[in-house]
């Protein structure tokens, strides 16, 4: 599988976390020590991967709408934006991947609440 197809694979594992309310997939698609940060109600939010897998878990699971704007992928690094409608609520995720020991991972997710 190249680069890129595996890169796609950990967004994937990341979107059928909140369709299926998954601590265990955020797990899966995000390093330990990832950081989730971005505005949600007016309030700045910064949770680690243990705080977002419990968010997702606390959620009903949901249909979640998906698309991937750009990936690019340099060697060991990895930047995808995506933008997600979940709980009826429209991100745009810009998503920073790094490959440890031949295995890509969120590092990094900043997120946008988009109005409209």
């Amino acid at each position: 599988m190249s680069s890129l197809e595996s890169v796609k694979k950990v967004v994937e594992t990341y979107v059928e976390s909140m369709k299926e309310s998954s601590a265990d997939k955020v797990r899966e698609a995000f390093h330990p020590n990832a950081k989730v940060v971005g505005h949600l109600h007016g309030d700045f939010l910064e949770m680690s991967t243990e705080d977002f897998a419990g968010f997702v878990a606390a959620q009903e699971p949901a249909e979640v709408e998906f698309e991937i704007l750009s990936t690019y992928v340099e060697g060991t690094t990895a930047a995808v934006k995506i933008r997600d409608k979940y709980l009826g609520i429209t991100f745009l995720d810009t998503l920073s991947l790094i490959k440890i020991h031949d295995q890509w991972s969120i590092y990094s997710k900043l997120f946008n609440v988009e109005e409209g």
